[in-house]
């Protein structure tokens, strides 16, 4: 990872969860890192944990709705103005309503495709773009995926959820072959988690908590800093070694 010291990293969805344990990482490891979310208080305390933690790097809080096209566009433009540039992007922000596709509500699945769908690949075009201006050729893409975008479970509530991260599968395996064609060393990574113990079944079954406990209480889940420490593996390899896809679950999970 020295090589990646004092370099700027953009991770989105960085205020919880698997994101904000990206961020911690990448920080420790000396990386200028600018976190975005809705809420970015979480981070601004984050950046003081970092600090306080005597981490090398820094970490920038930067407030964006990635719904938006317009501030997606507009937070690329100030990390050029008072960084030069990204030369990692982490696309790890992702949501999931439990809408059905039998009955579930368009307004829901607009929202996942917005975000898990259409913002990823705002963030890496814009990326690609701040890399090649700068002349920047060994830069890296990483997008935080799931199991789900390798396979589908019989669980309605997921299934437009999933069908969002298959589409990351797509995009980033689409990407390495346009980065190959462009005749640039920059990588594409798609790391893929089962279940992962977050907020994220909390927001998912936002009106029953019990039923997003007991997700977590069957198994023993992966932790965030079991995906942060992925992260750290796909962006220590050397230059010529491209990783894929990471897909990782606990143990005991069954598919």
């Amino acid at each position: 990872m020295d090589r990646w010291k004092g370099r700027v990293a953009l991770v989105t969805g960085a205020s919880v969860g698997i994101g904000a344990a990206i961020v911690k990482e990448l920080v420790r490891h000396g990386m200028k890192v600018v976190g975005c979310a809705r809420d970015v208080d979480k981070i601004q305390k984050l950046a003081a944990e970092c600090q306080s933690a005597g981490y090398s790097g820094v970490l920038v809080p930067f407030k964006c709705d990635l719904h938006n096209e317009e501030e997606i566009l507009s937070m690329f433009s100030a990390i050029k103005s008072q960084h030069q540039g990204v030369d990692v992007c982490i696309n790890n922000a992702g949501l999931a309503y439990p809408e059905p596709l039998l009955n579930g509500k368009t307004s829901a699945w607009k929202s996942m495709l917005d975000v898990n769908v259409l913002a990823l690949s705002i963030c890496t075009r814009e990326a690609y773009q701040s890399m090649k201006e700068r002349n920047v050729d060994d830069g890296h893409i990483i997008n935080i995926n799931s199991m789900g975008g390798h396979r589908v479970v019989p669980h309605a509530d997921v299934h437009f959820y999933f069908a969002t991260k298959f589409a990351v599968t797509a995009l980033t395996e689409g990407l390495r072959q346009e980065l190959r064609e462009a005749k640039t060393h920059i990588r594409a990574t798609c790391i893929s988690p089962g279940l992962v113990e977050t907020e994220f079944a909390f927001r998912l079954y936002s009106q029953n908590p019990e039923k997003a406990a007991a997700a977590y209480a069957q198994i023993k889940c992966l932790e965030v800093t079991d995906i942060a420490n992925a992260v750290i593996y796909a962006l220590s390899a050397p230059p010529h070694v491209q990783i894929g896809d990471i897909q990782m679950r606990p143990v005991e999970q069954i598919s």
